[in-house]
């Protein structure tokens, strides 16, 4: 009876301690929130320069035939790495609101480049240009949601300046396009 005894206490305490043991729980991504400035040759052509959310930088033109980069820009005009402009499945919604105001990303509705002239952001729908200054001007309320080109992320992004680099010749040489945007680096929409 007393090794019985024994042996139920021994039990006991190790069932104690193996439920106290529990799994470490692999903690969900926090959404990461940045301003970015991105370099843009000034020209309507050549190359786009290619951006990555998840990597927060420019991608190299030789990875521009990869899903490496989410969208890109030339000049003023925007394209994402979808069907006719590149191998990813990303996909925008530009989507009138505050950018602090807009908690998750839809999951259905995304616009594609479906051709080299129908693309998902339309030429002039993200700024007004002023012919005296020569300044590309955000729109206030314009975000862009974008589903990135791995078709499982999302990112939100607010275009807050489009400025010349300073330059010495008669023209500029470069672009400056200041942005904010939220990255959900997990596989969930929320910005939260």
């Amino acid at each position: 009876m007393r090794t019985f005894s024994i042996f139920s206490s021994l039990c006991l305490i190790g069932l104690v301690l193996f439920s106290s043991c529990t799994k470490e729980e692999t903690p969900t991504p926090r959404p990461l929130t940045r301003v970015q400035v991105l370099s843009v040759p000034f020209s309507t052509r050549g190359s786009h320069t290619f951006f990555s959310f998840k990597d927060s930088t420019a991608v190299t033109v030789a990875d521009s035939a990869s899903a490496k980069w989410d969208f890109a820009i030339r000049f003023a005009r925007i394209i994402v790495n979808s069907q006719s402009s590149g191998p990813g499945n990303a996909g925008v919604i530009m989507q009138d609101g505050i950018f602090s105001n807009i908690t998750s990303a839809p999951l259905t509705g995304y616009s594609y480049d479906t051709t080299a002239t129908r693309l998902a952001i339309k030429d002039g729908s993200w700024y007004d240009y002023n012919p005296r200054t020569h300044a590309f001007i955000p729109k206030a309320g314009k975000v862009f949601i974008f589903r990135t080109a791995n078709g499982i992320n999302y990112a939100k992004m607010q275009l807050l300046a489009v400025d010349y680099a300073p330059f010495t010749g008669p023209v500029p040489t470069t672009l400056l396009y200041k942005f904010e945007y939220t990255y959900q680096p997990g596989n969930g929409n929320s910005f939260q």
